[in-house]
């Protein structure tokens, strides 16, 4: 039986080993806003457990699929304990629902609320454009958007058409 002591600060690739992402990824993620930066001490920079619970949350939220954007809005909005109890929990990833693109007879979507939005975690509908090439749409998007989107699945096809011998 191993005893493994409890650490309360990491060096850069220290933290990155323990949750799995390399030190780029890490940095990156404090340049995003998702990690607060570490005090700054040189070569004896240190990162705390904030960092490692945050980042524990953020791999979490990823295997959900989740966009990064939509994880930096959860983040800002769990507690610490609640982004401690995110990250302690199962990673398995459990894949969007890939829908088929509205049709011309779906009713119309109902306007967006005026007003702050409620903080949900959004969902998205994957539209594979080709291969290679994804468009997401949220769940929650507008008609336009929806619209904008079936624009831009059309200009595909046109343009494969045209690729074609």
């Amino acid at each position: 039986m191993s005893t493994r002591k409890t650490q309360s600060e990491w060096k850069l690739a220290e933290l990155a080993s323990e949750v799995g992402v390399s030190p780029r990824t890490v940095r990156y993620y404090v340049q995003r806003g998702l990690l607060p930066a570490p005090p700054f001490r040189g070569p004896d920079t240190v990162y705390g457990e904030e960092h490692l619970i945050r980042l524990k949350a953020i791999r979490v939220l990823q295997a959900r699929f989740l966009p990064l954007d939509a994880i930096q809005v959860e983040l800002t909005r769990l507690s610490l304990e609640e982004l401690r109890k995110l990250g302690e929990s199962e990673v398995t990833p459990t894949p969007p629902a890939v829908a088929p693109p509205p049709s011309e007879e779906s009713p119309p979507m109902a306007p967006p609320a005026v007003g702050p939005r409620p903080t949900v975690m959004a969902r998205y509908q994957r539209w594979e454009l080709i291969p290679g090439l994804e468009l997401h749409v949220s769940d929650s998007a507008d008609a336009k958007v929806r619209a904008l989107a079936e624009r831009v699945r059309a200009l595909i096809e046109e343009f494969q058409e045209k690729e074609k011998p």
